[in-house]
């Protein structure tokens, strides 16, 4: 966690801002979890803590902390996961996504790009956002049945 406090601090000085309270507060809620988290689970949590915070702080914090790339968007579940490593936004991101449990896996998946650059440079489109989310059942919901 400490070196994700680090990149997320550095990353917002790079940026003329700083990593608050708030800010780190939302990001260990996130860090902390195996699955993504909305908004208002992320409330909860800080509730839980001792720490009230209303929904319009929560949701600036999230969008400050996608731009600054310390979090990733599930979109198919309106939630947000911590990105646990440094990466280059040009290449595809996977999201492993458990239907039964919610558990979030994150891979640069960099085994995809050959792929993808050729089926757009075959019909001359060129990539912008390379974010894919995958459904299925993780290893202990398969094995277990969740």
């Amino acid at each position: 966690m400490n070196r994700s406090l680090d990149r997320a601090r550095s990353a917002y000085r790079e940026r003329g801002a700083r990593l608050t309270d708030l800010r780190e507060s939302v990001l260990r809620e996130l860090a902390g979890s195996h699955r993504a988290l909305g908004a208002y689970d992320i409330i909860q949590q800080l509730g839980a803590h001792g720490r009230h915070v209303a929904p319009i702080s929560v949701y600036r914090v999230l969008e400050s902390l996608l731009q600054v790339g310390l979090i990733h968007r599930i979109e198919s579940q309106n939630a947000y996961v911590a990105c646990h490593a440094a990466h280059d936004s040009a290449r595809p991101i996977l999201f492993l996504v458990c239907e039964r449990c919610g558990t979030v896996a994150e891979s640069s998946a960099p085994e995809l790009q050959e792929t993808l650059d050729r089926v757009a440079g075959a019909v001359q489109f060129a990539l912008s956002d390379t974010v894919m989310e995958v459904t299925g059942l993780c290893e202990h919901c398969a094995h277990h049945g969740g």
